[in-house]
């Protein structure tokens, strides 16, 4: 294997230090993906240049004019605080002609709006909750042929953001309240989608053209208080000291032979229909009949070494190191536009 001159983009504030010695699993949280992927990749022996991004594309163009690097590890999930400017970064990656991991624009695009990413996804008869979207600044009306209960969340942000316990509604008018919150505090446009009671169930696709589904992993909710619905809140993926109370885990899903192949078979369509690349993971309930419903789709999930995603490929024999090594020659492999002029 070559080494390779990378440039890793990450946001500016987790730049993660250079030792995390003496530090809290609480104190290295946030930046913690970034860290393993710097870290994992010079064990790979590439030359590994971190570059903070702030609210500049300018620093990116003089860090690929200066290092000339072989390609960018795309670590950026915001720009300017907006989760759908993610794409546009990705987007001048490309009119700089410099090769990059992970999702494409379109994808990014695609599969940050996920009113619009469900109806792609039904076009190509893939189960989806039914749902409705309520625009900012917009009167909310009673939405027609959409049972309750629902579940309210940001149209656009990911990472669980503004999901919460009450964001399941009932009725109407928890539904106009969640609604309003929505636009009020994460500043986006709400979707209410129909509320599937069952298991949480997530599963990895890697690939361009040719995709591999990695094994499906379950959620699992031990110590939840009376009352509450296993969901994936924003509480439950960010708060450690939370986690360990409820009893959150993560395992292999035990699953009917048909039902695993129905997932992976419908993860690989996904990502296709999406017109995603590099790697995504797909977010998925089961229904208590048995049934697969499709959440969204997520380009660029946490790398983490511990997190799903890794954990997934590595069951299959992919170490943390290869996997990231699949990913970077994922990239230097994907061919936009500029590269078939």
């Amino acid at each position: 294997m070559k080494p390779l001159r990378i440039v890793i983009l990450m946001h500016d504030s987790l730049v993660p230090p250079e030792s995390v010695e003496g530090l809290s699993q609480e104190e290295m949280n946030p930046w913690l993906m970034e860290y393993d992927v710097r870290q994992g990749l010079r064990s790979l022996g590439h030359s590994v240049h971190v570059l903070g991004v702030g609210d500049e594309l300018l620093p990116i163009r003089r860090a690929i004019e200066e290092l000339q690097p072989h390609l960018c590890f795309n670590l950026l999930t915001h720009f300017l605080d907006v989760g759908a400017y993610s794409a546009h970064v990705v987007s001048y990656l490309e009119l700089l002609r410099s090769p990059y991991t992970g999702c494409n624009p379109r994808g990014l695009l695609l599969a940050g709006d996920k009113g619009l990413s469900k109806k792609v996804m039904t076009y190509h008869r893939i189960r989806v909750p039914k749902f409705s979207m309520f625009r900012l600044g917009r009167a909310l009306g009673r939405p027609r042929k959409l049972p309750f209960p629902l579940i309210v969340k940001s149209a656009a942000e990911q990472a669980s953001m503004g999901i919460a316990q009450a964001s399941i509604v009932n009725d109407f008018e928890a539904l106009t309240e969640r609604v309003s919150f929505v636009h009020r505090t994460v500043g986006t446009d709400a979707i209410a989608e129909e509320y599937i009671p069952g298991r949480e169930l997530t599963i990895g696709v890697l690939g361009n053209d040719r995709l591999t589904a990695l094994p499906i992993r379950e959620t699992k909710f031990d110590n939840l208080p009376e009352g509450s619905e296993p969901i994936l809140t924003s509480k439950v993926k960010w708060d450690l000291a939370y986690q360990r109370k409820v009893g959150i885990r993560s395992e292999p899903a035990e699953l009917p032979e048909a039902v695993t192949r129905e997932i992976q078979r419908a993860a690989k369509r996904i990502f296709r229909s999406l017109e995603l690349s590099g790697y995504a993971r797909i977010d998925l309930r089961l229904s208590e009949d048995g049934r697969p419903f499709v959440l969204e789709a997520n380009p660029n999930p946490d790398l983490c070494a511990h997190e799903d995603f890794a954990v997934s490929a590595a069951s299959t024999g992919l170490n943390y190191e290869q996997l990231l090594q699949k990913i970077v020659t994922l990239g230097q492999s994907y061919r936009p536009a500029w590269m078939a002029q």
